[in-house]
Protein backbone atom coordinates (compact mmCIF):
# COMPACT_ATOMS: atom_id res chain seq x y z
CA UNK A 1 0.00 0.00 0.00
CA UNK A 2 1.39 3.41 -0.97
CA UNK A 3 2.31 5.65 1.97
CA UNK A 4 -0.15 8.34 0.84
CA UNK A 5 -3.04 5.92 1.07
CA UNK A 6 -1.88 4.61 4.45
CA UNK A 7 -1.62 8.15 5.84
CA UNK A 8 -5.08 9.10 4.53
CA UNK A 9 -6.68 6.00 6.00
CA UNK A 10 -5.00 6.31 9.40
CA UNK A 11 -5.33 10.13 9.50
CA UNK A 12 -2.27 10.21 11.71
CA UNK A 13 0.02 12.50 9.70
CA UNK A 14 0.11 15.12 6.99
CA UNK A 15 0.84 13.98 3.45
CA UNK A 16 3.59 16.22 2.13
CA UNK A 17 4.35 17.31 -1.42
CA UNK A 18 7.07 14.71 -1.95
CA UNK A 19 4.75 11.87 -0.94
CA UNK A 20 2.09 13.10 -3.34
CA UNK A 21 4.68 13.32 -6.08
CA UNK A 22 5.60 9.70 -5.52
CA UNK A 23 1.96 8.68 -5.73
CA UNK A 24 1.42 10.52 -9.04
CA UNK A 25 4.58 8.95 -10.45
CA UNK A 26 3.32 5.48 -9.64
CA UNK A 27 -0.10 6.32 -11.05
CA UNK A 28 1.48 7.52 -14.30
CA UNK A 29 3.66 4.41 -14.53
CA UNK A 30 0.78 2.03 -13.82
CA UNK A 31 2.66 0.77 -10.75
CA UNK A 32 -0.10 1.12 -8.14
CA UNK A 33 -1.72 -2.00 -6.80
CA UNK A 34 -5.22 -2.95 -7.86
CA UNK A 35 -7.80 -0.96 -5.91
CA UNK A 36 -5.41 1.67 -4.52
CA UNK A 37 -6.88 4.51 -6.57
CA UNK A 38 -10.40 3.45 -5.62
CA UNK A 39 -9.36 3.47 -1.97
CA UNK A 40 -7.72 6.88 -2.39
CA UNK A 41 -10.79 8.50 -3.93
CA UNK A 42 -13.11 6.83 -1.43
CA UNK A 43 -11.03 8.08 1.50
CA UNK A 44 -10.77 11.63 0.17
CA UNK A 45 -14.48 11.80 -0.65
CA UNK A 46 -15.49 10.44 2.75
CA UNK A 47 -13.51 12.97 4.75
CA UNK A 48 -11.74 16.07 3.45
CA UNK A 49 -8.03 15.88 4.34
CA UNK A 50 -6.39 18.45 6.59
CA UNK A 51 -5.45 21.76 5.03
CA UNK A 52 -1.71 21.06 4.84
CA UNK A 53 -2.32 17.76 3.05
CA UNK A 54 -4.70 19.42 0.63
CA UNK A 55 -2.32 22.29 -0.13
CA UNK A 56 0.56 19.82 -0.64
CA UNK A 57 -1.57 17.78 -3.06
CA UNK A 58 -2.51 20.80 -5.15
CA UNK A 59 1.09 22.07 -5.23
CA UNK A 60 2.34 18.65 -6.28
CA UNK A 61 -0.09 18.77 -9.21
CA UNK A 62 0.84 22.36 -10.09
CA UNK A 63 4.51 21.50 -10.41
CA UNK A 64 3.69 18.79 -12.96
CA UNK A 65 1.66 21.01 -15.27
CA UNK A 66 2.91 22.00 -18.72
CA UNK A 67 3.95 25.63 -19.05
CA UNK A 68 1.29 28.17 -20.00
CA UNK A 69 1.68 29.28 -23.61
CA UNK A 70 0.29 32.07 -25.77
CA UNK A 71 -0.40 35.63 -24.64
CA UNK A 72 -1.37 34.33 -21.19
CA UNK A 73 2.25 33.26 -20.66
CA UNK A 74 3.31 36.92 -20.34
CA UNK A 75 1.77 37.05 -16.86
CA UNK A 76 2.35 33.40 -15.96
CA UNK A 77 3.14 32.52 -12.36
CA UNK A 78 4.93 29.49 -10.90
CA UNK A 79 1.73 27.44 -10.53
CA UNK A 80 1.12 27.62 -14.27
CA UNK A 81 -1.67 30.15 -14.22
CA UNK A 82 -1.70 33.66 -15.61
CA UNK A 83 -3.60 36.54 -14.09
CA UNK A 84 -4.21 39.47 -16.41
CA UNK A 85 -6.06 42.36 -14.83
CA UNK A 86 -9.84 42.41 -15.17
CA UNK A 87 -10.21 38.71 -15.96
CA UNK A 88 -12.38 36.55 -13.71
CA UNK A 89 -13.66 33.02 -13.24
CA UNK A 90 -16.83 31.76 -11.60
CA UNK A 91 -17.25 28.11 -10.66
CA UNK A 92 -18.90 25.96 -7.99
CA UNK A 93 -18.05 22.84 -6.02
CA UNK A 94 -21.25 21.09 -7.06
CA UNK A 95 -23.71 19.43 -4.76
CA UNK A 96 -26.68 21.00 -3.03
CA UNK A 97 -30.16 21.54 -4.49
CA UNK A 98 -30.59 21.17 -8.24
CA UNK A 99 -30.62 24.52 -10.06
CA UNK A 100 -30.33 25.76 -13.63
CA UNK A 101 -26.87 26.82 -14.87
CA UNK A 102 -26.65 30.00 -12.79
CA UNK A 103 -22.90 30.59 -13.00
CA UNK A 104 -22.83 30.05 -16.77
CA UNK A 105 -25.64 32.57 -17.21
CA UNK A 106 -23.83 35.02 -14.94
CA UNK A 107 -20.66 34.57 -16.99
CA UNK A 108 -22.44 35.71 -20.16
CA UNK A 109 -23.97 38.70 -18.39
CA UNK A 110 -20.65 39.74 -16.84
CA UNK A 111 -18.87 39.44 -20.19
CA UNK A 112 -21.48 41.76 -21.69
CA UNK A 113 -20.69 44.24 -18.90
CA UNK A 114 -17.00 44.24 -19.85
CA UNK A 115 -15.55 41.61 -17.52
CA UNK A 116 -13.16 39.23 -19.29
CA UNK A 117 -14.59 35.89 -18.18
CA UNK A 118 -12.80 32.54 -18.25
CA UNK A 119 -15.57 30.15 -17.21
CA UNK A 120 -14.46 26.69 -16.15
CA UNK A 121 -16.83 23.80 -15.57
CA UNK A 122 -17.50 20.16 -16.24
CA UNK A 123 -20.06 17.59 -17.26
CA UNK A 124 -22.98 16.91 -14.93
CA UNK A 125 -21.86 15.43 -11.64
CA UNK A 126 -24.75 15.91 -9.24
CA UNK A 127 -26.82 18.12 -11.58
CA UNK A 128 -28.93 17.11 -14.56
CA UNK A 129 -27.00 19.37 -16.92
CA UNK A 130 -23.44 20.51 -16.23
CA UNK A 131 -21.96 23.63 -17.79
CA UNK A 132 -20.17 21.64 -20.51
CA UNK A 133 -23.37 19.72 -21.25
CA UNK A 134 -25.21 23.01 -21.69
CA UNK A 135 -22.49 24.40 -23.96
CA UNK A 136 -22.75 21.30 -26.14
CA UNK A 137 -26.48 21.82 -26.49
CA UNK A 138 -25.94 25.47 -27.31
CA UNK A 139 -23.30 24.54 -29.88
CA UNK A 140 -20.59 26.58 -28.13
CA UNK A 141 -17.11 25.06 -28.11
CA UNK A 142 -14.88 24.69 -25.10
CA UNK A 143 -11.32 25.73 -25.89
CA UNK A 144 -8.46 23.26 -26.31
CA UNK A 145 -5.48 25.51 -25.51
CA UNK A 146 -4.49 28.74 -23.81
CA UNK A 147 -3.91 30.27 -27.25
CA UNK A 148 -7.48 29.53 -28.28
CA UNK A 149 -8.75 30.81 -24.94
CA UNK A 150 -6.85 34.08 -25.47
CA UNK A 151 -8.29 34.40 -28.96
CA UNK A 152 -11.89 34.02 -27.82
CA UNK A 153 -11.34 36.44 -24.95
CA UNK A 154 -10.14 39.04 -27.45
CA UNK A 155 -13.06 38.43 -29.80
CA UNK A 156 -15.96 37.89 -27.41
CA UNK A 157 -14.77 38.75 -23.89
CA UNK A 158 -15.55 35.22 -22.70
CA UNK A 159 -14.10 31.74 -23.14
CA UNK A 160 -14.88 28.29 -21.79
CA UNK A 161 -11.69 26.26 -21.31
CA UNK A 162 -11.88 22.52 -21.82
CA UNK A 163 -10.17 19.76 -19.89
CA UNK A 164 -6.66 20.93 -20.76
CA UNK A 165 -6.70 23.26 -17.73
CA UNK A 166 -7.02 20.30 -15.36
CA UNK A 167 -4.11 18.08 -14.27
CA UNK A 168 -3.79 14.95 -16.39
CA UNK A 169 -3.64 12.99 -13.13
CA UNK A 170 -7.39 13.53 -12.75
CA UNK A 171 -8.01 11.74 -16.05
CA UNK A 172 -5.58 8.98 -15.02
CA UNK A 173 -7.50 8.52 -11.77
CA UNK A 174 -10.78 8.29 -13.66
CA UNK A 175 -9.41 5.68 -16.07
CA UNK A 176 -7.83 3.69 -13.27
CA UNK A 177 -11.15 2.97 -11.54
CA UNK A 178 -13.02 1.73 -14.64
CA UNK A 179 -15.59 0.15 -14.74
CA UNK A 180 -16.55 2.29 -11.75
CA UNK A 181 -17.77 5.81 -12.57
CA UNK A 182 -15.87 8.75 -11.08
CA UNK A 183 -19.24 10.17 -10.05
CA UNK A 184 -19.66 7.25 -7.62
CA UNK A 185 -16.56 7.98 -5.53
CA UNK A 186 -15.19 11.23 -6.93
CA UNK A 187 -16.95 13.79 -4.77
CA UNK A 188 -13.59 15.08 -3.57
CA UNK A 189 -12.50 15.87 -7.13
CA UNK A 190 -15.62 17.96 -7.63
CA UNK A 191 -15.15 19.74 -4.30
CA UNK A 192 -11.61 20.86 -5.07
CA UNK A 193 -12.26 21.29 -8.80
CA UNK A 194 -12.15 25.12 -8.62
CA UNK A 195 -8.53 24.84 -7.43
CA UNK A 196 -7.54 22.10 -9.88
CA UNK A 197 -8.10 24.25 -12.95
CA UNK A 198 -5.17 26.44 -14.05
CA UNK A 199 -7.04 29.46 -15.36
CA UNK A 200 -5.64 32.87 -16.40
CA UNK A 201 -7.61 35.17 -14.11
CA UNK A 202 -7.04 37.82 -11.47
CA UNK A 203 -10.26 37.01 -9.56
CA UNK A 204 -12.20 33.82 -8.87
CA UNK A 205 -15.64 33.36 -7.35
CA UNK A 206 -16.10 29.88 -5.89
CA UNK A 207 -19.54 28.72 -4.79
CA UNK A 208 -19.38 26.18 -1.95
CA UNK A 209 -22.47 24.06 -1.36
CA UNK A 210 -21.18 22.21 1.74
CA UNK A 211 -20.18 24.68 4.41
CA UNK A 212 -18.08 22.05 6.20
CA UNK A 213 -15.58 22.38 3.33
CA UNK A 214 -14.98 26.08 3.98
CA UNK A 215 -12.12 25.73 6.51
CA UNK A 216 -10.05 23.47 4.23
CA UNK A 217 -10.82 25.44 1.07
CA UNK A 218 -10.10 28.64 2.95
CA UNK A 219 -6.62 27.34 3.82
CA UNK A 220 -6.03 26.57 0.15
CA UNK A 221 -7.29 29.98 -0.97
CA UNK A 222 -4.99 31.70 1.54
CA UNK A 223 -1.96 30.18 -0.17
CA UNK A 224 -2.90 31.51 -3.62
CA UNK A 225 -1.03 34.72 -4.37
CA UNK A 226 -1.99 37.27 -7.00
CA UNK A 227 -5.56 36.10 -7.42
CA UNK A 228 -8.53 37.38 -5.45
CA UNK A 229 -10.69 34.44 -4.33
CA UNK A 230 -14.16 34.71 -2.87
CA UNK A 231 -15.59 31.56 -1.28
CA UNK A 232 -19.38 31.97 -1.25
CA UNK A 233 -21.95 29.98 0.73
CA UNK A 234 -25.53 30.31 1.89
CA UNK A 235 -28.10 28.55 4.06
CA UNK A 236 -29.72 26.88 1.04
CA UNK A 237 -26.57 24.93 0.16
CA UNK A 238 -26.55 26.32 -3.40
CA UNK A 239 -23.06 26.75 -4.84
CA UNK A 240 -23.64 30.25 -6.18
CA UNK A 241 -24.63 33.54 -4.65
CA UNK A 242 -28.42 33.60 -4.17
CA UNK A 243 -30.30 36.86 -4.30
CA UNK A 244 -33.06 35.97 -1.84
CA UNK A 245 -31.01 34.85 1.18
CA UNK A 246 -27.91 35.98 3.04
CA UNK A 247 -24.64 34.86 1.47
CA UNK A 248 -21.39 34.65 3.40
CA UNK A 249 -18.33 35.59 1.34
CA UNK A 250 -14.87 34.66 2.62
CA UNK A 251 -11.92 36.32 0.88
CA UNK A 252 -8.27 35.33 0.65
CA UNK A 253 -7.02 38.89 1.08
CA UNK A 254 -6.76 38.77 4.87
CA UNK A 255 -10.09 40.51 5.50
CA UNK A 256 -12.94 39.05 7.54
CA UNK A 257 -15.16 38.65 4.51
CA UNK A 258 -18.68 40.00 4.27
CA UNK A 259 -22.36 39.13 4.06
CA UNK A 260 -24.26 39.86 0.89
CA UNK A 261 -27.91 40.07 -0.12
CA UNK A 262 -29.04 42.24 -2.99
CA UNK A 263 -32.71 41.54 -3.59
CA UNK A 264 -36.04 40.45 -2.16
CA UNK A 265 -35.83 38.19 0.91
CA UNK A 266 -36.97 34.60 0.59
CA UNK A 267 -36.58 31.39 2.52
CA UNK A 268 -36.44 27.65 2.10
CA UNK A 269 -38.50 25.96 -0.56
CA UNK A 270 -39.80 29.18 -2.08
CA UNK A 271 -36.30 30.56 -2.64
CA UNK A 272 -35.06 27.33 -4.23
CA UNK A 273 -38.11 26.82 -6.43
CA UNK A 274 -37.35 29.85 -8.57
CA UNK A 275 -33.88 28.50 -9.32
CA UNK A 276 -34.87 24.97 -10.34
CA UNK A 277 -33.59 23.55 -13.64
CA UNK A 278 -35.85 23.07 -16.65
CA UNK A 279 -38.96 21.10 -15.78
CA UNK A 280 -39.86 17.74 -17.29
CA UNK A 281 -40.59 18.22 -20.98
CA UNK A 282 -39.12 21.73 -21.03
CA UNK A 283 -36.27 22.46 -23.40
CA UNK A 284 -33.03 23.05 -21.43
CA UNK A 285 -31.72 25.58 -23.93
CA UNK A 286 -35.03 27.46 -24.10
CA UNK A 287 -35.13 27.64 -20.32
CA UNK A 288 -31.58 28.98 -20.12
CA UNK A 289 -32.07 31.54 -22.90
CA UNK A 290 -35.34 32.63 -21.34
CA UNK A 291 -33.45 33.76 -18.25
CA UNK A 292 -30.84 35.60 -20.35
CA UNK A 293 -33.38 37.24 -22.64
CA UNK A 294 -34.50 39.76 -20.04
CA UNK A 295 -38.08 38.61 -20.50
CA UNK A 296 -38.33 36.91 -17.12
CA UNK A 297 -38.38 38.35 -13.63
CA UNK A 298 -38.09 36.79 -10.20
CA UNK A 299 -35.35 34.94 -8.31
CA UNK A 300 -33.68 33.40 -11.37
CA UNK A 301 -33.02 36.74 -13.05
CA UNK A 302 -32.08 38.45 -9.78
CA UNK A 303 -29.67 35.67 -8.82
CA UNK A 304 -27.93 35.76 -12.22
CA UNK A 305 -27.70 39.52 -11.90
CA UNK A 306 -26.12 39.24 -8.44
CA UNK A 307 -23.47 36.76 -9.58
CA UNK A 308 -22.63 38.85 -12.64
CA UNK A 309 -22.29 41.92 -10.43
CA UNK A 310 -19.98 39.96 -8.13
CA UNK A 311 -17.72 39.16 -11.09
CA UNK A 312 -17.60 42.85 -11.97
CA UNK A 313 -16.69 43.89 -8.42
CA UNK A 314 -14.22 41.06 -7.78
CA UNK A 315 -12.42 41.69 -11.08
CA UNK A 316 -12.07 45.39 -10.31
CA UNK A 317 -14.17 46.51 -13.26
CA UNK A 318 -16.72 48.21 -10.98
CA UNK A 319 -16.00 49.54 -7.51
CA UNK A 320 -19.49 49.82 -6.01
CA UNK A 321 -22.13 47.10 -5.71
CA UNK A 322 -25.17 49.28 -6.64
CA UNK A 323 -23.44 50.30 -9.88
CA UNK A 324 -22.57 46.67 -10.64
CA UNK A 325 -26.15 45.52 -10.02
CA UNK A 326 -27.50 48.23 -12.34
CA UNK A 327 -25.02 47.32 -15.08
CA UNK A 328 -25.93 43.63 -14.81
CA UNK A 329 -29.62 44.51 -14.94
CA UNK A 330 -29.05 46.58 -18.09
CA UNK A 331 -27.16 43.69 -19.73
CA UNK A 332 -30.12 41.40 -19.12
CA UNK A 333 -32.96 43.77 -19.98
CA UNK A 334 -31.30 45.08 -23.15
CA UNK A 335 -30.87 41.59 -24.55
CA UNK A 336 -27.09 42.10 -24.80
CA UNK A 337 -26.33 38.91 -22.84
CA UNK A 338 -28.61 36.86 -25.08
CA UNK A 339 -26.99 38.45 -28.13
CA UNK A 340 -23.55 37.36 -26.89
CA UNK A 341 -24.77 33.77 -26.67
CA UNK A 342 -26.07 33.97 -30.24
CA UNK A 343 -22.76 35.35 -31.52
CA UNK A 344 -20.84 32.53 -29.87
CA UNK A 345 -23.30 29.97 -31.23
CA UNK A 346 -22.55 31.32 -34.71
CA UNK A 347 -18.81 30.91 -34.16
CA UNK A 348 -17.76 28.08 -36.50
CA UNK A 349 -15.66 26.10 -34.03
CA UNK A 350 -18.40 23.56 -33.35
CA UNK A 351 -21.82 22.67 -34.67
CA UNK A 352 -24.73 22.51 -32.27
CA UNK A 353 -25.76 19.09 -31.06
CA UNK A 354 -29.35 17.97 -30.70
CA UNK A 355 -31.05 19.78 -27.85
CA UNK A 356 -32.15 17.48 -25.05
CA UNK A 357 -35.24 17.74 -22.98
CA UNK A 358 -35.00 17.90 -19.20
CA UNK A 359 -36.02 14.80 -17.37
Amino acid sequence: MHEVLRALIDRDRTVDQEMWGSFWDRLRDGALRSGETVALLSSLSTLMPDGDTLVAMLRSLDERRPAVTGRSAVAARPDGTARPDGTANIVGTGGGPATFNISTAAAFVAATMGVRVVKTGSRAYTSTCGSHDLLDRLGIATTTSYEQTDDLLERFGIAFPGNFVYPREVALLARSIVPMDLRMIGGFVNSVGPFLAAVPVCAQIVGVSDRSLLPALGEVAATVAGRRIWLCSNELGIDELVDSVDNVVLANDGTDGFSLRAGAPGTGTGAIAGLRPAAAGEDVVDHFLGVLSGERTGPATRTVRLNAAALAVASGLVAEWPEAIRAADDALRSGAARDLVDRLRAHPARRAVATARAR
